[in-house]
């Protein structure tokens, strides 16, 4: 058996098989792992059934540091090669359409399924130590501009900005304030970009909740774009202003909030200058 390392025919063979999976196990069609693999193998060098099953994980945790959704069953696994960051990257690059596609809660009564939102604590008030990988999925982020792509998708963010809409109209609902859930108001759609936030709702108290919302496909901690206006208004009104963090967007949405001041859970990195002549 060969454990030289894999070379890009061999890992491009493999990403494409493991999107194959991919889709299949987003759209919940059965799919045999161990088919695919015994017809993998005789594509590839000599390699062992443990050694595909690796790079499995292995792929798993490039998509994790992509901000993409990953196979369950496929644990994450970590030190991987940067050559297989490129094999990723490059099928993503041959099929657009995978990073375009709608979200899954895109479908007849969707809304009514984001109603429900599981919502939990900050990554960075978990009490939980960072997990030893995070260097490494923060590089695989900054180097590919994962958080420069999810702001692009603008299929993703509107679809985001629904669910979180249900989700405050729902809550206000069940807490018998219907009477501030018929004034929340979806702020970017009805007026534009220009607000500083997304979504005009209520706490429970009829104080007013300025919600920016940011949603991935990926895990929590993957990166995203804030706007020098959002992080104004976020500054001006620090007491209403709330960013809402989802997550998990195309399985089973997640989400915590952070408020301000942001710098207290995120690091601010400027990505782009503006340029005055002199």
């Amino acid at each position: 058996m060969s454990n030289g390392p894999w070379t890009d025919e061999e890992n491009d063979l493999i990403v494409a098989d493991y999107f194959a999976m991919l889709a299949d196990d987003i759209s919940g069609r059965r799919y045999s792992k161990a088919e695919h693999r015994r017809a993998l193998l005789p594509l590839l060098n000599d390699r062992s059934e443990g050694s595909v099953e690796f790079k499995h994980q292995n792929i798993s945790a490039v998509l994790k540091g992509l901000g993409e959704d990953w196979i369950p069953g496929y644990k994450p696994a970590f030190n991987f090669q940067m050559t297989l960051v490129d094999a990723v990257v490059r099928w993503l690059a041959l099929n657009p359409a995978w990073l375009g596609r709608q979200p899954g809660l895109q479908s007849a009564g969707g809304l009514r399924e984001a109603a429900q939102i599981w919502i939990g604590p900050p990554p960075t008030l978990s009490n939980q130590p960072p997990p030893q990988e995070l260097e490494q999925m923060l590089h695989i982020a900054r180097k590919f501009d994962v958080a420069g792509r999810d702001d692009r998708n603008r299929a993703l963010g509107r679809a985001g900005e629904e669910c979180v809409l249900a989700h405050e109209r729902a809550a206000l609902r069940t807490a018998g304030r219907d009477d501030l859930a018929r004034k929340v108001r979806w702020v970017s759609e009805e007026d534009g970009d220009g607000a500083g936030y997304d979504i005009a709702s209520f706490g429970l108290d009829g104080r007013a909740r300025l919600i920016e919302v940011k949603t991935t496909n990926g895990w929590e901690r993957t990166p995203f774009h804030i706007t020098r206006n959002e992080l104004a208004v976020a500054e001006e009104r620090r007491s209403e202003w709330r960013l809402f963090r989802l997550w998990n967007f195309s399985r089973e949405p997640k989400a915590f909030e952070l408020h301000p001041p942001l710098d207290a859970h995120v690091s601010l990195t400027a990505t782009t200058f503006q340029a005055s002549f002199h």
